[in-house]
Order: C-alpha cells, then sequence, then structure tokens
C-alpha cells in the first residue's frame, strides 16, 4: 500500500456546491485512522465542473477533467501517486468517459492516473428522469435545488443515448484483462434501492419507482451488463414470388467484464437523510453511515487482482443478503392503513434497431414473446413495468422488466402471515417480434422474429442488470429504383408511374 493515497470527489448533474458530498471525505479520513488502515487520505480535493449549462455536454467536462488533473496534481503524478476516484451520480459516466477517451482507446498515454473508480449511484446506462425536460426535471426537489439542468447533459443521461451506448458497448466488448488491473483502474459501483418516500414527487412516478434509488435504477448503475446482435437472415422468394426473411439470428453475444457492486440497505439516490453520499456524517458513532463508509474503505484497500475479485464475491453475497432483508417495505400511516412494497429484481433491456447500412429505423412495433408457441399472451402477468423511447435517437427503446415475476417468485409474506403476492410462474421462454416500416414500396423492410427459447430468456434478462440488443434488418431496395432504358429507343420512357415491382437488389 502507498503511504500517500490521493483521493478526488466527483460530483453529480447540476450541483452548485460541494455541499453534495456530505461527511463522507472527512469520515473516510477519519475511520482509516481509528482502523489503523494504512493508508493515508492526506489530500482530498473537492473537484467541482459546471454541468448546468446547455452547451457543455459529457466528452466537454471530460477534457476538462483530463486539464484540471494536469494542472493540479502533476506533482503528484510526477512523484508516481495515482489518485482514487470517489463519485457520485453522473460523476461515474463523466469519469468513465474521460479514462476511455485518453487511456482505454490511446495506449501512448501510458497507464491511467487514476488506481480506483469508485461510483456511488452512478447513472451509468442513465436515469428514466432525463426525458421529463430541463424545466419540468429541474422541480424535483430530490435533486435540484432551483437549478435548471443542462441540455448537454440531460441528451447523454436519456435512456439509450448514443454516447452512453458507445461507452457501455466498449466497455461490455473490453477483456477482464485489460481493463480491471493493477496496471489499469478497479471499478466499484455502490447503489442503493430504496426510495426515501419524503422526498417522492407525486407528479413523477419515476421518483418512487421500485428498483432504483429515486433518480437511477440497480440495472442503470450496475455495470455487470451484456450486449445481444441479431441480424435479420437475408431475403429470399416465399410463396407466389413474395419475398421473405422471417428469421433473427443471433450474431453476438457479450459479457462485460466483471465489476464490483454492491447494493447499500437503506440507502436513496440523494437526501441528507438517506441519500447515499450526502447523508454520511462525520462522526464515527453514526451507524447509519457504517455500511456506505466500510464499503468504500473496503474498495480503497484493493491492490491486487485476486482481492478485486474476492471483494467483487463479496459484494455479490452482500447484496444478495441486503436484497432479501429489503424485499418487503413497510409504509406506516397515522390514519390509515399500511402500504406495502415489494422490492424485486429488476432488468432493463435496450433495443437499438438499425438496417445492414447503418440506418436507423425509426417507426417500428416491438413485440415480446413467450412459451413454445412465441405467443406474447403467454408473458407472465405484472412483469412489464416501463418503455421509454430515446426522443433523439428514437431507433433505440428502453424495457423495464420485473426479472423476478419474468423469471417466478415465491409468495410474498409479511411476518403475520398475510400473503402479499402468491408465488407466480415465470416466462420459461423469451423471443422478439419486429415489424418496421415502410413495408412496402421502392425500399422497405421485411417483418422478423427470433422464436422464444430459455436461452434468450437466460441470455437477455439479468437481476439488476441491463442488456443491450443491437438488431439489424435487411435494406429491401426494389431494382427499379434505378433502370438503363436503351437511347434508340422508339418511345420516350415515362418512369413517373413506375411500380417498384417484384425484384430486389442483391
Amino acid at each position: 500500500m502507498a503511504n500517500k493515497i490521493v483521493v478526488v470527489f466527483v460530483h453529480g448533474w447540476s450541483v452548485t456546491n460541494t455541499d453534495t458530498y456530505g461527511g463522507l471525505p472527512a469520515r473516510l479520513s477519519a475511520e482509516a485512522r481509528a482502523l489503523g488502515i494504512d493508508i493515508q487520505l492526506e489530500e482530498i480535493y473537492l473537484g467541482r465542473y459546471i454541468s448546468f449549462h446547455d452547451e457543455v455536454r459529457v466528452s466537454d467536462i471530460s477534457r476538462a477533467f483530463s486539464t484540471a488533473v494536469e494542472d493540479q496534481l502533476s506533482d503528484i503524478l510526477k512523484a508516481g501517486n495515482r489518485f482514487i476516484c470517489i463519485t457520485h451520480s453522473t460523476g461515474g459516466p463523466v469519469i468513465r468517459d474521460w479514462w476511455h477517451r485518453y487511456y482505454q482507446t490511446d495506449p501512448k498515454n501510458g497507464i491511467c492516473p487514476m488506481s480506483h473508480l469508485i461510483m456511488l449511484a452512478p447513472a451509468n446506462f442513465g436515469s428514466t428522469l432525463a426525458q421529463l425536460g430541463k424545466s419540468r426535471i429541474s422541480r424535483i426537489k430530490s435533486w435540484f435545488a432551483g437549478v435548471e439542468p443542462g441540455q448537454g447533459v440531460l441528451d447523454w443521461l436519456e435512456l439509450g443515448s448514443s454516447e452512453a451506448w458507445d461507452l457501455n458497448v466498449d466497455w461490455i466488448n473490453s477483456s477482464d484483462a485489460s481493463q480491471v488491473d493493477p496496471d489499469r483502474v478497479f471499478l466499484f459501483v455502490l447503489t442503493g434501492q430504496s426510495i426515501d418516500r419524503t422526498l417522492y414527487d407525486n407528479l413523477n412516478s419515476y421518483t418512487g419507482e421500485l428498483g432504483s434509488d429515486g433518480i437511477v435504477r440497480v440495472a442503470a448503475a450496475n455495470l455487470n451488463s451484456t450486449y445481444i446482435k441479431l441480424e435479420q437472415e437475408t431475403p429470399k422468394p416465399g410463396k407466389k414470388g413474395v419475398f421473405i426473411a422471417n428469421e433473427l439470428k443471433v450474431k453476438t453475444i457479450k459479457q462485460a467484464p466483471n465489476t464490483a457492486m454492491r447494493i447499500i440497505s437503506g440507502k436513496s439516490h440523494s437526501g441528507k437523510d438517506m441519500g447515499i453520499i450526502r447523508s454520511v456524517k462525520e462522526t464515527l458513532n453514526d451507524p447509519k453511515s457504517k455500511e456506505t463508509v466500510d464499503a468504500v474503505l473496503a474498495c480503497i484497500q484493493v491492490q491486487t487482482n485476486d482481492q478485486y475479485m474476492a471483494l467483487s464475491g463479496r459484494f455479490m453475497s452482500e447484496t444478495e443478503t441486503v436484497q432479501k432483508n429489503e424485499l418487503i417495505e413497510v409504509e406506516t400511516h397515522l390514519l390509515k392503513s399500511d402500504t406495502y412494497f415489494i422490492h424485486d429484481r429488476f432488468s432493463m433491456v435496450i433495443f437499438r434497431v438499425q438496417d445492414d447500412k447503418g440506418h436507423p429505423v425509426t417507426d417500428y412495433d416491438l413485440i415480446l414473446t413467450a412459451g413454445p408457441d412465441a405467443d406474447p399472451n403467454h408473458l407472465p402477468v405484472g412483469f412489464f413495468m416501463d418503455r421509454q423511447r430515446n426522443h433523439v435517437n428514437p431507433e433505440v427503446i428502453t424495457y423495464y422488466f420485473n426479472r423476478d415475476i419474468m423469471k417466478g417468485t415465491k409468495a410474498a409474506k409479511i411476518k403475520n402471515g398475510m400473503t402479499l403476492r402468491e408465488g407466480t410462474t415465470g416466462a420459461e421462454m423469451l423471443g422478439f417480434q419486429l415489424k418496421a416500416r415502410p413495408n412496402t414500396g421502392f425500399v422497405h423492410y421485411l417483418p422478423c422474429e427470433i422464436k422464444a427459447s430459455q436461452e434468450m430468456l437466460e441470455t437477455a434478462i439479468h437481476g439488476n442488470s441491463t442488456t443491450l440488443i443491437d438488431i439489424c434488418l435487411r435494406r429491401v431496395v426494389r431494382k427499379n429504383v434505378f433502370r438503363l432504358d436503351k437511347l434508340t429507343s422508339p418511345v420516350k420512357p415515362d418512369f413517373k408511374n413506375t411500380k417498384p415491382g417484384d425484384e430486389i437488389v442483391e
């Protein structure tokens, strides 16, 4: 362990002061000394960046962060030290973009000066709230303090944004050995799944969404994700010469490198009482802060791959315990019956539909199927939670599933034996049907599907996780789009009323 550890804190989106860090910086220093851990948090930099101007994008912030590191940490880095970065919310994607932009894709820059990236409640795959619009979202008191968010960062945070898609696909396609390594960066995700009911916005149900911390879904924070590419088969003549291309075939399945991920019990995204970072108190005798602080300290102490894998396994086990203990939430009321919430595990699936020429396909029906007959009616009741289309990239649509209902659940009971929900039977299979438009004319698309199967269900739906599914359709071009007529023809051709015809371009 190095004698000197530099910790850089990077806040979230539309923060205007460093109060958002709560007592965590001072608490980390105090805990390290009290426990006799061989680390010294001698220098803590409270990062601040501007995100509430429309022209500022995530890539701009990461470029500015690179300059800030060079300008303000140069002496420390020249002495052979690397820094640990602790982020909150949008700070996670900002630093991931910086790391990817300057070190993962540019080996000539050498070893990244950041050794650990500890992300608290990171919006790695975005947030459902980002689509609500600037003026509306700025009124949500659980996230903002009278600050209207900047559109540039807001666009990145919208589910399925092209910037987030590219960053996450590159991450999924990377390998464990090249990314999570002592000479690279140790990554950690710490997030909550609790809702601070005192901050719930009655006009926006997303602030009370199960499987989230009120702002970011657990599945959107977790980097343990999956990429699937499906390609439509080549069109071929069917009955009466009509071309068909019914089958979607699996081209690629890729799992992301293992990332240590821990759900912290009783924590929401923000707020001084339950916020995963802001609620941390400076004093050592604050029990509500202990779980968060202990997890951060455990991350800081990792120095080898073996230690990383061991902590990752421990976090997985602790997360299972937290989710078991938090399965049923009871909200008590003074003059009416208690309210119960069942905290299942959820899965997010983001679909992007393009054709084989790279054109976005923005008008389509995507239908989920299940059972041996690939029937939408065989899907379990209550599995579907939300759907959101990206407004900048309408070829991208995000589905939010109750993973436990999708796979089947046991009965949910409270202490007095009352059953809140009977046991459910899962889907057992999953498939997709796609009907894109235009479906006639000179250039069009043909309907296709991937039949429901257990393999697709197991591959695409993971608890607390996101799956990116690329669907590539065949762009069907009719031969009559372009014809050559002989100049010697006695009749001048009139092609104003030309029909698409029956033949297609190979």
